[in-house]
């Protein structure tokens, strides 16, 4: 990977990290789980809304690593307006970026921001923090769990 683009990704990170899209409370959520990595101390509360299996609205709020912050930030950007099962697609896509596993170079375009993840699995600890709000989506879309542990 070129300087240039490690560069980019780390200003989206920094970016997401500051200015972070869809950090509310949500009133009135289809779903909401908490989210806990006891390793670095993020913790997050998801919220979700759905709607004939479209995702309507998705929001956050907590604290945590400049990594988990941001890929809950994009995150919640991504998977607004999508049905679940894009949603759950894009989950599968991230969490290979993020564990070194083989991403198409088709998947890596559809997966636009989340690419600045891509060297996450370079740094095994660092890999919960930027995949445990993923985790909380994927919960709440699919086993109805209200929390969620990197444990």
């Amino acid at each position: 990977m070129s300087s240039e683009l490690r560069d980019l990704y780390q200003e989206i990170i920094l970016d997401h990290n500051r200015s972070p899209r869809n950090f509310r409370a949500m009133g009135n959520p289809d779903r909401k789980v908490e989210a806990f990595n006891p390793l670095c101390g993020d913790h997050y509360t998801i919220y979700l809304a759905v709607d004939g299996g479209v995702i309507t609205d998705v929001s956050f709020e907590g604290t945590g690593c400049a990594i988990s912050k941001a890929s809950a930030s994009i995150m919640s950007s991504m998977v607004k307006g999508k049905t679940v099962e894009q949603a759950e697609a894009l989950f599968g896509v991230f969490h290979r970026l993020v564990t070194g596993e083989n991403v198409s170079e088709d998947e890596m375009t559809a997966v636009g921001k989340l690419a600045a993840f891509a060297n996450v699995s370079e740094f095994p600890a660092r890999v919960k923090c930027a995949s445990l709000a993923w985790h909380t989506l994927h919960a709440a879309v699919t086993t109805g769990a209200d929390t969620v542990s990197t444990e």
